[in-house]
């Protein structure tokens, strides 16, 4: 499902301070996804028997460095500054990682099907919301928002919805990056 758009705010500088909480959320968010996949590592990168889904999990991270790569440089370009949450979001997408690899291989995809389902919808409305203004950035957020849908395709393929509790799992998991995204937009 798709966010909305949200609508520009009238007055002078308006469209500018929406950038930047665009740009200001984005880099959290794969800052956020890096750390999960380390958690995740952490885990199950050196357990035995688990090298095909270590292997998967470091695909994914390097897919979400090379996005936060782009975010930094957008950030510097465009003299926005980071989330002051950054330490926390790194803490709390490590801890999530590691806690959902903790419970298994299946709550570990199921973490990457909660997230990648909010921010592939999140990514939508910021795609609608930028067509017009800024293509380019619009057209990369594009390409973002695919390889995102290319984790939460292979979470689902590897069994995230039989993860136990995945149904509890997978609301709390997303209404924690809902709650993410409002507060690094502002913070």
């Amino acid at each position: 499902m798709s966010e909305k758009p949200i609508p520009s705010r009238p007055g002078r500088g308006a469209s500018a301070a929406r950038l930047a909480q665009i740009l200001r959320v984005d880099h959290a968010g794969e800052l956020g996804a890096v750390h999960i996949y380390r958690g995740q590592r952490a885990v199950l990168g050196t357990a035995p028997g688990r090298s095909r889904i270590a292997g998967q999990i470091a695909d994914m991270e390097m897919h979400e460095a090379e996005h936060l790569a782009r975010f930094d440089a957008l950030l510097t370009e465009r003299r926005v500054r980071p989330t002051a949450l950054t330490p926390l979001w790194r803490l709390a997408g490590f801890a999530l990682g590691a806690g959902t690899a903790l419970m298994g291989e299946k709550a570990a995809h199921a973490c990457t099907e909660a997230v990648e389902t909010v921010i592939e919808g999140h990514y939508a409305g910021q795609i609608a919301e930028l067509a017009e203004t800024d293509p380019e950035l619009a057209a990369e957020l594009t390409r973002f928002r695919d390889e995102e849908l290319a984790h939460r395709d292979q979470a689902l393929a590897e069994g995230a919805r039989e993860a136990p509790g995945y149904g509890l799992l997978a609301t709390v998991i997303r209404a924690g990056c809902r709650a993410a995204i409002r507060i690094s937009e502002k913070v």
